[in-house]
């Protein structure tokens, strides 16, 4: 097996191996660290023996292993520093013990505790950011060093993040089970926001030498089915099902054979997938009918307008523009703002867009990043103002950390350099 598809097939079983042994044995930092020796020992073993027939209870049952040999190794040591003969030895976890045969339905992989998962990574205890780093880690499957180029910060950095957050989480003495209904309602916004970074980071990477990482998208939509198994009316998760179904959509329209990225006026849409289509309009449709108005029933919506022009020319941007009017008022911020100011230039002109643009040039939020300048670059250009696109484009590339939008970028400004006649 081909190390991209090995990667590809443990990365979703991390999170669910992970919520096995929690709950069995309720200690999360042990647990994580037993199913992350499981993951190498797989990566190791599996390309000469072959993938094996249960993979899910393979890993359970070889991190259920690794935990025995610690607690073994833990007791033996306390036993060899006592000091006093009547000590009692160590006491055994919680749950059944690590040799205990594991029921039939989790080595059959027919148990699924990674939303249990998810609601404890979200745990109010933590802060936003160690939430989304703990969820990434823990269900998403992503390595410390993959979320600390995602957060732009060093790998040490984030390491002590996510053991910090799983000391909380150990603290709390939450045990592994789903929040009652008034704490769900309250953890539900959490969760929704770390599935969507999960979903962006998957599809449009932060770094790297790809423009999408299709295992976190499918990942991502898997958790968000997921939970939207469990709260069905709720309008919010039905949107958020719908924008990640409309927008991978896409992908395979997204990048051409060189990994270039292409953008969506120019996608060929023949190869967009009409079934996540008819679903997540279906998904937008049912949410906007029968639930409270959110945010993430609006991007859908807007999605949803995209995805069901034939051509870019048909695509209703009054619509758009008045959609994203909406999602300003009902969550504002840079991004939100900066694409409202593409939906204006295609209504009112670029100059107006650039104009709409120009908001953004103070916020320290996205004036760091590449993606507003780009914006730019290609509002000046379709003012006709080549010089001061060519300029912008090659900032744009500067500040991008994905190679693929720094190579296109840069081609983008190459392209308006004049030439010697």
């Amino acid at each position: 097996m081909a190390d991209r598809g090995l990667e590809d097939l443990l990365r979703p079983l991390a999170g669910q191996v992970l919520g096995v042994l929690v709950r069995r044995y309720r200690q999360f930092d042990a647990c994580e660290d037993a199913v992350q020796e499981a993951l190498l020992d797989a990566s190791v073993q599996w390309p000469d023996s072959g993938v094996p027939e249960n993979p899910k209870g393979w890993l359970v049952t070889v991190a259920s292993r690794r935990l025995t040999d610690q607690w073994r190794s833990e007791s033996a040591r306390r036993r060899r520093e006592a000091t006093v003969a009547a000590l009692e030895p160590p006491a055994a976890p919680a749950g059944p013990l690590p040799g205990d045969e594991l029921p039939g339905d989790e080595l059959a992989g027919g148990r699924d505790d990674t939303l249990t998962l998810l609601f404890l990574c979200c745990h109010p205890a933590l802060a936003p950011a160690s939430q989304v780093a703990l969820t990434l880690r823990a269900v998403g499957g992503l390595t410390t060093a993959e979320i600390a180029r995602a957060f732009l910060v060093p790998e040490a950095t984030m390491a002590q993040r996510i053991s910090r957050a799983k000391q909380r989480i150990k603290a709390s003495g939450t045990g592994f089970r789903l929040p009652s209904q008034p704490e769900r309602s309250d953890r539900l916004p959490i969760v929704l926001q770390v599935l969507y970074l999960i979903f962006n980071e998957g599809y449009t990477a932060s770094s790297g030498p790809g423009v999408h990482r299709a295992e976190l998208t499918v990942e991502a939509i898997r958790l968000t089915r997921a939970v939207h198994t469990l709260l069905p009316h709720d309008g919010e998760v039905t949107g958020l099902l719908a924008l990640m179904l409309l927008t991978d959509a896409r992908r395979a329209a997204r990048t051409r054979p060189d990994g270039t990225p292409v953008p969506l006026a120019e996608q060929d849409r023949s190869r967009w997938d009409a079934e996540a289509i008819s679903e997540g309009a279906a998904l937008v449709s049912q949410a906007l009918a029968s639930a409270p108005l959110g945010p993430y029933q609006v991007q859908g919506a807007i999605a949803a307008i995209h995805d069901e022009a034939a051509r870019p020319q048909d695509t209703d941007w009054r619509q758009i523009l008045a959609l994203y009017g909406l999602l300003e008022r009902l969550a504002p911020g840079p991004a939100v703002t900066l694409n409202r100011a593409v939906a204006v230039a295609m209504v009112q002109g670029p100059r107006a867009g650039l104009e709409a643009l120009s908001t953004l040039d103070g916020d320290g939020r996205i004036a760091r990043g590449h993606r507003a300048e780009a914006v730019r670059a290609h509002l000046l250009e379709l003012a006709g103002d080549r010089g001061e696109a060519r300029t912008a484009f090659t900032r744009a590339a500067r500040r991008t950390t994905s190679l693929p939008e720094q190579r296109y970028l840069q081609a983008q400004a190459a392209r308006l350099t004049p030439r010697d006649r």
